[in-house]
This record gives C-alpha cells, sequence and structure tokens, in this order.
C-alpha cells in the first residue's frame, strides 16, 4: 500500500511552490514527460531497475535505497536522500 500523501506544512519548499501553481506544476509534468522519454533516460532507469531486481533476487535489502549510476558505470546502491539530493551532480 501506498503511504499516505503529506500534509502541505510537511511538504518541502519545491513541493508547496508546484502546489500553489497549477501552471508551473503543468510546465513541470511536461519538461519532465520530455527529459524521461529520452532514449538514453530510458535506458538508465532500465539498467537501475534490472540492478534493483538482481539485487532484490540476491537478498539485499533494499528499503529506502536507490541504485545510484556511477561516474565510472557501475551501479551501487545509496541511501535514496543521498543520492536524489546531490544538486545536479552526476548528470542528474
Amino acid at each position: 500500500m501506498a503511504p499516505r500523501p503529506k500534509s502541505y506544512a510537511q511538504k518541502g519548499e519545491s513541493a508547496r511552490y508546484y502546489a500553489d501553481n497549477p501552471a508551473a506544476r503543468r510546465v513541470k509534468a511536461r519538461t519532465d514527460k520530455r527529459i524521461n522519454k529520452r532514449p538514453e533516460q530510458v535506458q538508465k532507469r532500465v539498467e537501475a531497475n534490472a540492478a534493483r531486481r538482481a539485487a532484490k533476487r540476491a537478498g539485499v535489502k533494499l528499503t529506502g535505497r536507490d541504485a545510484s549510476h556511477q561516474p565510472n558505470g557501475t551501479i551501487r546502491f545509496e541511501s535514496s536522500k543521498k543520492n536524489r539530493g546531490r544538486s545536479g551532480e552526476g548528470n542528474r
């Protein structure tokens, strides 16, 4: 079951901005859609999903962890907070 949505007060600054500005939210959704369907982005997602499935089969505990693409081309698992909070580093 999916977690409950956060209340407005619990949301981050960006989430509150997009909640308050529907036009900006539509523009962001359009931009994200364009970015996420690029062939290189699709391939990156496929690789991360495959690595996650393989790790699950191997019995690795993955709660709260992302498959992170490293600069040398390998994939390793690190905390979601650390992986997603990188300010554009690593070709995000």
